[in-house]
């Protein structure tokens, strides 16, 4: 029996965001399908209940909460180091990237994407500096690193000198929840979200690298050539407390413009699936999870063609030029006005969801685990 301690710090109830789903996907797999083996989780404050998902965990409360860049040094290096020598701990896995520089456990860390080596300005400074002093110790002292796409694995590669056999790109899954719905229920959603229009969905924490004020003046750009255009509804929170996204809404597109908040999974899907289409257009991005679960949904997409984006989606996509918002209003009216073009979409959409699976994604963290216990 082994003993392997994960980082769960982003199990945060009713607040599942990218590391916590990612977090919530891998853990419950990797406890549930390893019965003989023990797992500690270790939470930064009080943890629901719901996230020991088996009997072979043991959640582990370890102070202090970890949210600034002072506190995260504090629990990794003193908190997390003495727990790890403790309880005898043989592997930890931290599906955030952070870790210990100074325990002597074998470590495997998931770097999902370094976007603050390529637009730091996007970032609280503090946050800037310590990313940016931390991850290349944290990629060097690691023992395997993970990442979620080919280009983030290039990308660690080249910044960070990591040689190609210590790192291993495994791809996202995507929720089950995210499915087609009937055109009734569409019709439902429409009018709680859109005053019963069609609409276009972006999905993602408002922060700069989502892009929202370029997908914002193209929208207006796109609307102010339509009769009846289809409104625009953004699902999201800031990312940083102190930190927000400043959008320019003219008061001739402000009634077509729909900000949702967050929303929890079972609204997200009905709420990405009754879309006409979705629209996502960062600049960079490691994976692009909302892009994968709209295509389940069989929904059309509208993405980027920087970054990750374009090995994630292949040809299931209609891409634009993030940087250029007459390529991105181009695309707005493409998508909206070419019916055969979203049934293409929709179709190569549905089959390309299928690559991406959480079963597999656990499977393959649970295979750099065992390399490791060796």
């Amino acid at each position: 029996m082994a003993k392997i301690a994960i980082n769960t710090r982003y199990l945060l109830k009713d607040k599942l965001e990218g590391f916590g789903w990612y977090s919530y996907e891998v853990a419950r797999r990797l406890a549930e399908n390893h019965p003989k083996h023990q797992f500690y989780f270790f939470f930064d404050r009080p943890f629901d209940p719901n996230f020991v998902f088996s009997k072979n965990i043991t959640p582990i409360v370890l102070g202090p909460p970890a949210r600034h860049p002072i506190l995260h040094y504090i629990w990794n290096e003193w908190s997390v180091r003495k727990a790890l020598k403790k309880y005898s701990i043989d592997v930890y896995f931290s599906p955030d990237g952070y870790l210990s520089l100074k325990t002597k456990t074998k470590q495997l860390i998931t770097i999902h994407d370094i976007n603050f080596e390529h637009y730091p300005e996007d970032l609280p400074l503090s946050a800037r500096k310590y990313y940016r002093f931390f991850f290349p110790k944290f990629a060097i002292k690691s023992d395997k690193i993970l990442t979620v796409s080919n280009f983030s694995k290039s990308d660690i590669i080249q910044h960070y000198g990591i040689s190609d056999s210590k790192i291993r790109a495994i791809w996202n899954g995507v929720s089950e929840k995210f499915v087609q719905i009937s055109e009734e229920v569409k019709v439902k959603i429409k009018h709680k979200y859109s005053y019963g229009q069609d609409y276009f969905i972006f999905v993602g924490s408002l922060n700069p690298r989502k892009n929202l004020r370029r997908l914002v003046a193209a929208y207006e750009l796109y609307a102010s050539n339509k009769e009846h255009p289809w409104h625009l509804v953004i699902v999201g929170e800031k990312m940083w407390r102190n930190q927000t996204e400043h959008l320019s809404i003219s008061t001739s597109i402000e009634s077509q413009i729909h900000f949702t908040g967050r929303l929890n999974d079972e609204e997200l899907s009905k709420a990405v699936a009754a879309a006409g289409a979705m629209t996502f257009v960062p600049y960079f991005e490691g994976f692009g999870i909302p892009m994968v679960e709209a295509m389940r949904c069989g929904v059309p997409v509208l993405a980027g063609n920087l970054s990750s984006l374009p090995e994630i989606g292949q040809d299931a996509v209609l891409y634009c030029d993030p940087f250029d918002t007459k390529s991105i209003a181009e695309g707005l009216e493409q998508i909206s006005n070419d019916s055969l073009l979203r049934q293409k979409l929709t179709s190569k959409g549905l089959e390309r969801s299928k690559a991406f699976s959480w079963d597999k994604c656990a499977e393959a963290v649970w295979e750099e685990i065992e390399k490791l216990l060796q």
